[in-house]
C-alpha cells in the first residue's frame, strides 16, 4: 500500500469517526476501515452509547476478507476486558496482516498494550498517520484523558462594534443561519453552560431544535452562585426532557437562607452542584464522563473561562449589526483574539461571518 493510499484510507476513517461524535458516552467515537487488495471490505464507527467498538463491527462486515487485510483505525485498539473483549485480540483472531493507527490511546488501561498484543501476533503496526487531524477530531476524548477536564468551546455572537448585546435587554445579534449553526454545535457537545445573567435576561431553553436532532440536546449547566434560577424559567420547566445543573458556591447553598431555594430547585428536577471554582467544576464534569463542554452565554462567564486558560476552541460569529451605546463588550473579537489561539477556519453563514480559533491540547 502506498503512502498516498494509506493517507486516503485513514482520512476516510477519520471522517467516519465523526458520525457519532458526542453519542458514544465515555468512549471515544472511533472510525475503522478494513482494506483488502485496495478496496474497502468493511468499515464502522463506535456505536451509539459506546458499544460495540468500531473494530469489531468493521471486522464483522469484512468477514473472511479481513484475513491478510490492512486495518485503518483512528485510535489504538483497546487491550482491556470491559463489557466486551479487547479489540486488539479481535484483530489478531481475524488474521489481519497490518494495522495503521492515527493516535496512541492515553488511557492507562490501553496505552501501548494494544500495540503490544498486535506485534506479538506478528501483525505489522504503524502509528502516527494524520496525527494532527486525529488530535483535532478526538480532542474532547484526549482532553478528558490527559488533562482530566472536558474540551471547552467558547461560542460568542459578536456585533460589528465588538458587542455581545445591550445591557438589560435581549438582543438578537446574528442571523438565522448562524443560530442554526449554534444548534449544530450544541448537538456535538456533551454539555452546554451559561451564566445566571444570560439565564435571567434571555430565558433560554438551550436545547437542540433542528429537525431530526432534537434528541441530541446536551446536559444544561447554569453558573448560579446565589441560586437565582427562576422555577418558571424554560430551563427548569424542561428538566424532565433534558437535565439541568445549577452550580453554586459551596459556602452559599448551605446558608440557611438558601435551604428553601435548594429544596425548590431539586423538587423541580434541577441538580444543585457545589463548585468553588471553574477548575473544580470541570474536574467534576470529567468524572461524569463529560468530554466536551460548550460555553454559550455571558460576557462575564466567557471572560472568566478565557482568563483561567480553560478555553480550547473559540468560535466567533460576527454580524454587521452595530449595537452602539449601552453595549456589552465581548471578551474576544476577530480583531482582538487572546494570545495562544490560531485561526483554523473562516466561514460565512448568511450575512454573518464565522471565525474559529484553536489552542492545542
Amino acid at each position: 500500500m502506498s503512502v498516498a493510499e494509506d493517507r486516503r484510507f485513514m482520512a476516510a476513517a477519520l471522517r467516519l469517526s465523526q458520525w457519532h461524535s458526542g453519542l458514544t458516552a465515555t468512549n471515544p467515537s472511533v472510525g475503522c476501515v478494513v482494506v483488502k487488495d485496495g478496496a474497502i471490505v468493511g468499515q464502522a464507527v463506535t456505536a451509539v452509547g459506546g458499544r460495540p467498538h468500531a473494530e469489531t463491527q468493521a471486522l464483522a462486515v469484512a468477514g473472511e476478507k479481513a484475513r491478510g487485510a490492512t486495518v485503518y483505525v483512528t485510535l489504538e485498539p483497546c487491550s482491556h476486558y470491559g463489557r466486551t473483549p479487547p479489540c486488539a485480540n479481535a484483530l489478531v483472531a481475524a488474521g489481519v496482516a497490518r494495522v495503521v493507527v492515527c493516535l496512541n490511546d492515553p488511557d492507562p488501561r490501553v496505552s501501548g498494550r494494544g500495540f503490544g498484543i498486535l506485534r506479538e501476533a506478528g501483525i505489522i503496526v504503524e502509528t502516527g498517520l494524520l496525527e494532527e487531524q486525529g488530535r483535532r477530531v478526538l480532542a474532547a476524548y484526549l482532553s478528558r484523558q490527559v488533562r482530566g477536564r472536558p474540551y471547552v468551546t467558547l461560542k460568542l455572537a459578536v456585533s460589528a462594534d465588538g458587542m455581545l448585546g445591550r445591557k438589560g435587554e435581549e438582543l438578537v445579534v446574528t442571523g438565522p443561519q448562524s443560530r442554526a449553526q449554534v444548534h449544530m454545535m450544541r448537538a456535538e457537545n456533551d454539555a452546554i453552560l451559561v451564566g445566571i445573567g444570560t439565564a435571567l435576561v434571555d430565558d433560554p431553553e438551550l436545547t437542540v431544535r433542528l429537525p431530526g436532532l432534537e434528541n441530541r440536546s446536551p446536559l444544561r449547566i447554569v453558573l448560579d452562585r446565589r441560586l437565582e434560577l427562576p422555577l418558571s424559567s424554560k430551563l427548569v420547566k424542561s428538566t424532565s426532557a433534558v437535565p439541568v445543573v445549577a452550580v453554586t458556591d459551596p459556602f452559599c447553598d448551605t446558608h440557611p437562607s438558601n435551604e428553601g431555594r435548594v429544596r425548590a430547585l431539586m423538587s423541580a428536577g434541577v441538580e444543585v452542584l457545589q463548585a468553588a471554582n471553574l477548575d473544580e467544576l470541570l474536574a467534576n464534569l470529567a468524572t461524569r464522563g463529560i468530554s466536551s463542554l460548550m460555553v454559550e452565554g455571558g460576557a462575564k462567564v466567557g471572560c472568566s473561562f478565557l482568563q483561567a486558560g480553560l478555553v480550547d476552541r473559540l468560535v466567533l460569529a460576527q454580524s454587521a449589526l452595530v449595537v452602539g451605546a449601552g453595549g456589552i463588550e465581548s471578551p474576544a473579537t476577530p480583531s482582538d483574539i487572546p494570545t495562544g489561539f490560531q485561526c483554523v477556519r473562516q466561514e460565512r453563514f448568511g450575512a454573518d461571518r464565522s471565525f474559529e480559533y484553536e489552542r492545542g491540547i
